[in-house]
């Protein structure tokens, strides 16, 4: 079945791509001494597969959809196109009927190529060295076979939210010299609910990427751009959750630039892998046909249309009450559900201001 879509693991023997799954129990997660050339067949008990929730062939094909903008959704709406020196970043956001706001971004790094860029967004153990949020990423289970991993991540927020917990499954797959990168939250019954930290189950943040020209214009392929689609349940009124993102998103954005570039050099000093980037090198490559297969499967959404100046403006009326409370009002509200960085702050930023001419 795989080889007829022309799906196969890098460096493996196994065509067919099969699922091998190892729970992870005491396993050192340091420096892998695991050849990419060996095969692997680490079985698991029934219970174990009926649990199992694998990243496979359909999230790789709705991740090309949503890419090639076939994916029948809504049209994406504009919201930020602002860059440094070394990094440019662009930002849309369209709203689904059912379901949180979904966002799409394209991130390009001067200087960087696509496996520096996928190791740097895979590597766990180094991203607590540049996400402040991030306090805890343990692997559960691991196939190294086809790469993909079950992690749990556990991130901070500030004193008035709550820890929260994230189980996700993720995969990468290889096309040339451009990558395929899903990540999602995953059932696992096995690891047992707690009240804090608060766990989220709908999660869903992937990304392709691939080289492209400098912005200096040379012609040369060295840069890198990052192509990234994201929602999430969480868990406030969604217009104040776009608010906030709105606000706050270009501050947190520009920190990963820096965090990119200590990477390099950590990588160019011959630092030895860790474990999560050895796993991240573990591919399935897919062939142009088939993704020329999908591109011909699905109709194009709506072209991508910039944001008017009426969509700026909020829809709903924020009430005063929501206002006058000030940080207490204001925690209890973002307390029901995980909120990024860029909405606890732009949401508090904003509210600050409006609450200024009350």
């Amino acid at each position: 079945m795989f080889r007829e879509l022309g799906l196969w693991s890098v460096g493996h023997g196994n065509p067919n791509g099969c699922i091998s799954w190892i729970p992870i129990n005491g396993l050192e997660m340091g420096n892998s001494s695991i050849s990419t050339t060996e095969n692997f067949d680490c079985s698991l008990s029934q219970p174990e597969k009926a649990e199992q929730a694998e990243v496979g062939k359909d999230d790789l094909e709705h991740l090309c959809r949503i890419v090639e903008e076939k994916d029948g959704g809504p049209a994406w709406i504009q919201m930020m196109d602002r860059s440094t020196p070394a990094m440019s970043y662009r930002a849309w956001r369209r709203d689904p009927e059912n379901g949180p706001p979904q966002y799409r971004s394209s991130t390009i790094f001067e200087d960087a190529t696509p496996e520096i860029v996928r190791d740097f967004f895979w590597d766990d153990e180094f991203r607590t060295k540049w996400d402040d949020m991030l306090v805890h990423a343990e692997t559960l289970e691991e196939c190294p076979t086809t790469g993909s991993l079950v992690v749990q991540w556990v991130r901070k927020f500030p004193f008035f939210c709550s820890d929260r917990e994230y189980i996700i499954g993720r995969r990468i797959w290889k096309s040339g010299q451009s990558y395929y990168c899903v990540t999602k939250g995953v059932p696992r019954p096995s690891v047992p609910r707690r009240n804090k930290p608060r766990r989220v189950d709908l999660y869903y943040s992937s990304w392709h990427i691939r080289a492209v020209e400098s912005k200096r214009g040379d012609g040369q392929l060295t840069a890198c751009e990052v192509l990234l689609f994201h929602h999430e349940e969480m868990g406030i009124p969604w217009e104040i959750a776009k608010l906030g993102i709105r606000q706050g998103m270009w501050g947190a954005v520009k920190k990963i630039e820096p965090g990119l570039r200590a990477y390099q050099k950590e990588r160019e000093s011959g630092a030895a892998l860790s474990r999560y980037a050895f796993m991240g090198q573990i591919n399935t490559k897919i062939s142009a046909d088939y993704l020329d297969s999908l591109e011909s499967t699905r109709s194009s959404s709506s072209e991508i249309e910039a944001m008017n100046s009426s969509e700026e403006k909020p829809r709903r009326n924020i009430p005063k009450l929501l206002l006058v409370g000030g940080a207490i009002t204001l925690a209890c509200t973002l307390d029901r559900g995980l909120l990024t960085k860029a909405v606890i702050f732009g949401v508090a930023r904003r509210f600050a201001n409006i609450g200024k001419k009350l």
